[in-house]
């Protein structure tokens, strides 16, 4: 079944575009709630005069998606999370909880825009935020344990003085054994 959608859909389609649906989802969704109509030719040539004489008004919206798309460069988000021993969440983190890092770096942005997978892991994962149908920005984001220490300059030291230590203790145990025997 073919429709001309009348708002945009995340994972469907954007507003005017025809789309092909089962006719179920057509029937019994999309045209009661008022989402979309029926492609037929009337429709279309409705649509195809509308386009024309919304071209400049299109161009602007696309041009505003693109300005609040500027204020996502640079942006990283990094969630903490409650986290079994196994690295396994309690829950998971989704679009929700993307769109509240956000509000707190200061970015508003409406949650049904926003898509990411279910992340149920600790690791790093991708959320994309929908501005506009040729507007899309893709924000990383990093799923961390609530109670993990943060990152020390020790840690960034080159690991070579343990090794010294281990490898000391190591031949200690050696002259000892050998001594025993």
């Amino acid at each position: 079944m073919e429709l001309i959608l009348k708002e945009d859909i995340i994972g469907l389609g954007y507003k005017n575009d025809i789309v092909n649906v089962k006719s179920g989802y057509g029937r019994n969704y999309l045209i009661p709630q008022g989402k979309a109509v029926i492609a037929s030719p009337s429709a279309r040539k409705v649509l195809a005069e509308n386009m024309r004489q919304q071209a400049h008004k299109l161009a602007a919206l696309k041009a505003a998606a693109e300005d609040k798309a500027k204020a996502f460069e640079g942006v990283e988000l990094v969630i903490p999370a409650k986290v079994a021993v196994t690295g396994q969440l309690y829950g998971s983190v989704g679009a929700s909880q993307v769109v509240e890092a956000l509000a707190e770096k200061g970015i508003e942005v409406e949650r049904k825009i926003v898509t990411m997978g279910e992340a149920k892991r600790l690791g790093d994962y991708e959320a994309v935020v929908h501005f506009h149908k040729e507007v899309e920005v893709v924000v990383p984001v990093k799923v961390v344990a609530e109670n993990a220490p943060a990152p020390k300059a020790e840690a960034e030291a080159p690991a070579e003085a343990p090794v010294e230590e281990v490898e000391a203790k190591v031949e200690e145990t050696a002259e000892e054994t050998a001594a025993a025997e």
